[in-house]
């Protein structure tokens, strides 16, 4: 009787052990779990809250399609993005270049021209623009990974009178000053594809003001 009574109380005491153990290894088990508050130069594996064609903020401050200052630019996601995705994301980027007139470093200084329509002629690196399917999205600019700077520049020309008369043209002619646009590829970055945030997309952008001419009036 005296050993069964001393088995009872130390089968007792294992088992409050072991449930003592059980406890701590399921908090240890969920403080694992639990995501790193704040990190800030982290990649993140699950998409964000808002949906990527939403329109940003940078967009209420400007008439255009691009956006030249934003203060929402994933600056520090982006870049550990294009660190780990170093090599494929350096591949497209030059292939960009090539194939892409007017386009990434190929651009620094604007030339003096002359032009029949008076046009505004400008060389921009838009850190967001709307894509030829009308979403916003995230320009790859500004940005360096592994010493090496990401640049992306594009020329534009906006007519500054467009719809009025050609400047120069005989009154006997009908004419008018149109808004000529070009398709320009820009390298982008989707913080919500995990495996592979970038792509290269089509932008529609001024470049060109042109003078048509009517048939002759009188």
């Amino acid at each position: 009787m005296y050993f069964d009574l001393r088995y009872k109380f130390i089968l007792l005491a294992w088992s409050n052990l072991a449930f003592k153990f059980l406890a701590i290894f399921c908090v240890a088990a969920a403080a694992l779990a639990e995501p790193e508050p704040n990190r800030p130069y982290g990649y993140h594996p699950q998409p964000y809250e808002k949906k990527y064609d939403d329109i940003p903020a940078c967009s209420k401050n400007t008439t255009k399609p691009w956006c030249l200052e934003d203060s929402e630019y994933p600056t520090y996601d982006l870049e550990y993005a294009l660190d780990y995705h170093y090599d494929a994301v350096l591949a497209l980027y030059k292939d960009q270049a090539v194939h892409t007139e007017n386009s990434v470093e190929t651009l620094k200084k604007i030339e003096e021209e002359t032009y029949l329509c008076p046009s505004s002629t400008a060389y921009v690196q838009p850190l967001r623009a709307k894509n030829t399917d009308g979403k916003w999205r995230v320009v790859v600019n500004k940005v360096e990974a592994r010493y090496y700077k990401f640049d992306q520049n594009v020329r534009v020309e906006e007519c500054t009178a467009e719809g009025e008369n050609c400047p120069l043209v005989p009154e006997c002619y009908g004419s008018k000053c149109i808004q000529k646009n070009i398709y320009h590829r820009f390298l982008v970055y989707d913080p919500y594809d995990y495996y592979f945030p970038f792509a290269i997309e089509s932008f529609k952008l001024p470049a060109s003001c042109s003078c048509f001419l009517d048939a002759f009036l009188h």
